[in-house]
């Protein structure tokens, strides 16, 4: 069994490896050559009374792998002196976090490897979103309008330009200091033009491709904003106003990103914060802590087309310059985890590398 840790995960993955497993994948779903169950999240009340803490995980299975990711977080809503909500996260401490990839193989069951999910993570909803640029996008598109600077931000763009000529960028965040500094490292590490500038509204003007890649709580951008021949993408469904839905003319979903429940109750909850669906513990005065359901994040529900449907011709994507087009990035979570992880377990094993660990330490003698 192999441990896998997060450099050597960046050592061993390109953005276009990670976008062609996905694809590959996605297109298994129809027939059963692949399976996923989406991301579900349980609450517990912690020792802050601002917060709660939140298992979340997420399984999926294809070519002869089977991988769950699990994540154990705290996690708060804050406000800023603007007004401005977010989720934010940790493990222990701020700056420290917890998510693992066990992997499997569902040949003979032997468990294979234990992967941190940090990088893999940033990959595969960056190589996501890629998809949905390679297959909605104009083939023109030359100009993106990045709204957040984090990690994402950062494989989002790397898989823009895996799939089209990207040639220039406009970043906008809140903190000036973060969208300088994404500027210049993505200017270097990809040789485009990538310009920070002062506002959401002037990211979004005159590009060819909206990528919202943030942790808000509410929308990034107005619906009266989006253009002609635009595509957007998204990180979260929070980013995406009720409104804007009315101007998209194709909406595409990733995949199923949760089941929903006959009806919601105190214990079991869909679109908690930034949580699909969640199953809550705690006291009344506890659950206070916790946003409100908020049906209107039409990413989490919504009856639209995905993306095997649209990969494999059964639905149409864009059928002219000028209409706007909408890809969720949010649904095969599971999947994009055993095709992206099993992909990096087999490149590691050819090439010798990774921390062996005794497979006998996870197997035993007693029948459960």
């Amino acid at each position: 069994m192999l441990m896998i840790d997060n450099d050597l995960v960046k050592r061993l993955l390109t953005m276009a490896e990670c976008i062609r497993v996905q694809e590959e994948a996605f297109k298994q779903i129809p027939t059963g050559g692949a399976i996923h169950r989406p991301r579900i999240d349980m609450y517990f009340p912690c020792e802050r009374d601002d917060g709660y803490y939140r298992w979340g995980s997420m399984e999926g299975a294809s070519d002869g792998m089977f991988a769950i990711r699990m994540k154990s977080d705290i996690v708060t809503w804050p406000r800023d002196a603007n007004g401005n909500w977010t989720e934010d996260k940790y493990c222990i401490k701020p700056g420290i976090y917890c998510g693992l990839v066990l992997l499997f193989s569902t040949r003979n069951g032997e468990p294979l490897a234990i992967i941190n999910d940090g990088h893999i993570q940033h990959m595969r909803v960056g190589g996501g979103a890629g998809l949905g640029v390679k297959y909605l996008s104009r083939k023109d598109s030359h100009v993106v309008g990045m709204l957040g600077s984090g990690g994402m931000a950062q494989t989002f763009l790397e898989a823009y330009c895996a799939v089209r000529d990207i040639q220039k960028v406009k970043v906008f965040s809140l903190t000036p200091a973060n969208r300088e500094r994404y500027a210049e490292t993505m200017k270097k590490r990809l040789g485009i033009d990538v310009v920070p500038v002062a506002s959401a509204r002037e990211a979004v003007r005159g590009v060819d491709i909206l990528s919202c890649c943030t942790d808000s709580m509410s929308p990034v951008f107005d619906a009266d904003w989006l253009e002609p021949g635009m595509h957007v993408a998204n990180l979260n469904p929070a980013e995406v106003s009720e409104p804007a839905y009315r101007h998209f003319d194709v909406v595409i979903r990733q995949g199923t990103a949760g089941g929903r429940p006959a009806q919601d109750s105190d214990r079991q909850r869909m679109e908690v914060g930034l949580s699909p669906m969640a199953y809550i513990a705690g006291s009344e005065d506890e659950m206070k802590r916790l946003p409100k359901s908020r049906p209107e994040l039409r990413g989490f529900g919504g009856e639209y087309p995905h993306f095997a449907d649209l990969a494999l011709g059964k639905v149409p994507g864009r059928t002219n310059h000028d209409q706007i087009t909408f890809y969720h990035n949010i649904g095969n979570q599971g999947l994009q985890f055993s095709s992206v992880g099993g992909f990096v377990y087999r490149k590691a094993t050819t090439q010798g590398l990774g921390r062996e660990l005794p497979t006998e330490w996870f197997v035993q003698d007693i029948r459960d």
